[in-house]
């Protein structure tokens, strides 16, 4: 992951958080490869069942948008744990 290409996504992200920050969520870059971005909902977000529909389509178009780059955007499931 070039540093350039993670600050370019953090500032696209940032434009997007206060939103998922009204239900107590937020976004964080996991990794980014070959022009594929892989994000992860955290907090709030992270067990939602309309995160996968809504938000990963504005995610998306977002970041499409602004970063011609981007080839595809990957929302990676949020790990469970076994206690």
């Amino acid at each position: 992951m070039e540093r350039r290409e993670f600050d370019e996504v953090e500032k696209v992200l940032e434009k997007i958080r206060p939103a998922l920050k009204d239900h107590q969520g937020s976004l964080k870059i996991v990794n980014i490869e070959d022009g594929v971005v892989y994000l992860q909902f955290v907090g709030g977000c992270s067990d939602c069942p309309v995160v996968d529909v809504s938000l990963k389509n504005v995610v998306d178009i977002a970041l499409k948008g602004n970063l011609n780059w981007v080839k595809r955007v990957e929302i990676l499931p949020n790990k469970i744990e076994i206690t």
